[in-house]
């Protein structure tokens, strides 16, 4: 059975390590490679058994380790053209790094297919990853996204386990301290989700099968942890949905500490 394990959520970095029968992958590789290694060791996870990282977009808080961390492991990089160009253009991997392209018809890793899938926002060519494990078992990653286009819900419909963004709640959006330009930013269709819409499409995915969300990439200035869990429950309490029975639901901590290890 696949094992995921979510290193660090937020804007200060992101990472997550998937697993299957033995072989793992990052999506994204923020923070820093030093960071990245400790959080990885401290979850008793093997370096050694990381094949390659896939990248959903080319924002630092999602590659700031990547540079080092790839040369380091010697590790594949995956990505969209789009971010890919952005990777080379702008010198954030080395020149002696694998990158290679993020197929949308999907990429053969071991036991698992990785395949991606466009996201709404305000970079190159951004993407979620859905990914398929030997044994069925299926996991979607959705973070960095102004709207959930028709793409992204059919690629997150049916997986047991998806991570959704989470980002803002947005009232103290809308009253807090950022400028308008990044507030607008922030709220248009190429920026992030809120709570609101975290918990509705969570509702409508537990529906139709989904037992594993992971509320993701929470705002620090514009959200709190137990507000974006109590709207998500609010809203699948509302469409009769029991936490523990129909679903499980958890919130990623900024640093990756005490998260839960999903198998």
């Amino acid at each position: 059975m696949p094992k995921l394990c979510p290193l660090f959520s937020g804007s200060s970095g992101n990472s997550y390590y998937l697993e299957s029968a033995g072989s793992g992958i990052l999506i994204d590789c923020g923070r820093n490679a030093k960071q990245i290694e400790l959080a990885l060791r401290e979850r008793e996870i093997d370096l050694n058994r990381i094949r390659a990282v896939f990248i959903t977009h080319e924002h630092s808080d999602h590659i700031s380790a990547l540079k080092v961390f790839a040369s380091r492991y010697k590790l594949r990089v995956y990505a969209t053209e789009g971010t890919g160009a952005e990777l080379r253009a702008k010198g954030l991997i080395k020149d002696d790094t694998v990158l290679l392209s993020a197929d949308y018809k999907g990429v053969e890793l071991d036991s698992m297919r990785i395949t991606p899938f466009p996201i709404s926002h305000d970079c190159a060519e951004g993407c979620g990853y859905f990914v398929e494990t030997q044994d069925g078992r299926r996991t979607a990653f959705a973070t960095d996204t102004g709207i959930i286009t028709p793409e992204i819900k059919k690629a997150l419909t049916g997986c047991d386990t998806v991570v959704l963004e989470s980002n803002h709640d947005v009232g103290m959006l809308q009253c807090g301290g950022y400028p308008y330009i990044l507030k607008r930013r922030i709220l248009s269709d190429r920026g992030h989700l809120s709570n609101e819409e975290c918990a509705r499409i969570a509702a409508q995915l537990v529906g139709t099968g989904t037992t594993r969300l992971l509320l993701a990439h929470l705002s620090r200035e514009n959200n709190i942890p137990e507000l974006a869990e109590k709207t998500a429950l609010c809203e699948l309490q509302c469409s009769g949905m029991k936490k523990g029975i129909d679903y499980l639901l958890s919130v990623v901590p900024e640093t990756g500490q005490a998260v839960p290890v999903i198998y």
